[in-house]
């Protein structure tokens, strides 16, 4: 669970005081996955963990197929059985995904803060590609592929400030445009057309605060992209909803914290969606400050949300009221996650490092108001950090539970755990081949 995510649904049996969850699905276009028969537990499967099956003659995309025919989207949560294991373990599956859900679409990659300025320009990695993302001289926003045209080096590294990219292994050089503008020690060579050389481009785009990129073959790069149109690829109907809950409001940069975490991207995510059902039990502290009673989920095309109230007045002058009165929490499918609570929004981005590895980044903004109030600041982020550190202890146990031979699937928690499912529906329905 991210550091402030606090989803608070729990079933009667626990707290029989709380009220039943309040539960819609909006969807402009349903989920219409294939037919699938039921599948409950296999475990013949503990064989395959490390994907070694036992017939040769089974191809990759054989193998892959079987593995995600193993969830049936089609049966409702009540009687529904988790992906299979594999799904979180598997290297093959693992290639599988980055092709078919983080190479397509539109992904967050930073926000505008770190290219406000002509000439500033970010870095970053997502699966194999790496990008940069920049404004020329002009002002005008580029994203390209980080990869120099002549033999393959990255050309820029990290954030900064900079009037051209210069390739760090033989000097060729880059305008902010992407342009190749020079091409060291090439006399002779034949054929070779500077203007086919330039840095590949990649399609950008700006929601709100958040910098956007898709990597996708075939799309136009560095055109105009009308908002309303990424708007509506990337949240769907839900976007209404997110300005309406401050999500694409004004609010000032406060710092990063970045976590490596020993589990697959996946596991993050589910926490994330179980409806708070962990968080009695793995984060005292922090539910002691939510009315977990009025906990409520909606989801979206590929967008779930998860509001609840909190026990703190909303009162940007009482003492560390990091919360406040409600608290608002949005999860972009795949890996995106928007929190929005009290003067505060922070954003969870989580990027898959292999199968069994992730990384999570924790963007944090404030309330212009509060920004110099180091106390405040600094005791809120440390409550932040104390719930992501809680949350990297259970996503590492379950990974090493997902590669014991004695579990393979499990089950759903119908009245809290949604959006959960929504989200695996949405995974296989991008994964089926």
């Amino acid at each position: 669970m991210a550091a402030t995510m606090v989803k608070l649904a729990l079933p009667h049996h626990f707290f029989p005081q709380f009220q039943e969850p309040n539960f819609r699905l909006i969807t402009k276009e349903p989920i219409k996955p294939t037919n699938r028969a039921h599948l409950g537990k296999n475990y013949s499967l503990c064989r395959s963990k490390n994907g070694n099956f036992s017939t040769n003659s089974e191809n990759k995309n054989g193998k892959i197929k079987s593995l995600i025919e193993e969830f049936n989207p089609e049966i409702p949560i009540e009687e529904a059985f988790t992906p299979p294991s594999s799904w979180y373990t598997d290297p093959d599956f693992y290639s599988h995904e980055l092709n078919h859900i983080f190479y397509r679409g539109w992904h967050p990659v930073g926000y505008t803060d770190q290219i406000k300025e002509p000439r500033d320009f970010f870095t970053g990695r997502l699966g194999s590609i790496e990008y940069v993302v920049c404004r020329d001289e002009e002002g005008e926003l580029h994203a390209f592929h980080n990869v120099c045209r002549h033999h393959a080096s990255l050309v820029a590294s990290g954030t900064g400030k900079s009037s051209c990219f210069v390739c760090p292994y033989h000097g060729w050089t880059y305008g902010l445009d992407g342009k190749l503008v020079k091409a060291t020690r090439i006399t002779g060579i034949k054929n070779f057309k500077a203007n086919e050389m330039g840095l590949v481009p990649i399609r950008v785009a700006v929601w709100g605060p958040f910098v956007l990129v898709n990597f996708e073959d075939g799309a136009t790069p560095n055109g105009i992209l009308d908002n309303k149109t990424v708007s509506s690829e990337w949240l769907g109907s839900a976007a209404e909803v997110l300005s309406a809950n401050g999500i694409d409001s004004p609010l000032d940069y406060v710092c990063r914290r970045v976590y490596t975490l020993e589990c697959n991207w996946k596991v993050f995510c589910d926490n994330y969606l179980d409806g708070g059902y962990h968080v009695p039990y793995a984060h005292k502290g922090l539910a002691s400050s939510l009315k977990l009673g009025s906990y409520s989920t909606e989801m979206y095309e590929k967008v779930s949300i998860q509001s609840c109230g909190g026990n703190n007045t909303g009162d940007l002058e009482e003492e560390f009221d990091r919360l406040g009165s409600k608290a608002f929490y949005a999860f972009v499918y795949p890996n995106f996650m928007i929190n929005r609570y009290g003067p505060w929004m922070d954003t969870n981005l989580v990027l898959p490092l292999g199968p069994k590895k992730c990384q999570v980044i924790f963007d944090y903004f404030l309330d212009a108001s509060l920004t110099d109030n180091i106390a405040f600041v600094g005791k809120c982020l440390e409550d932040s950090e104390r719930v992501q550190v809680e949350d990297t202890f259970l996503c590492k146990s379950v990974q090493e539970g997902l590669e014991s031979p004695a579990y393979n699937m499990g089950r759903y928690s119908p009245n809290v755990e949604m959006a959960m499912h929504h989200f695996h529906c949405l995974l296989h329905r991008n994964l089926t081949i």
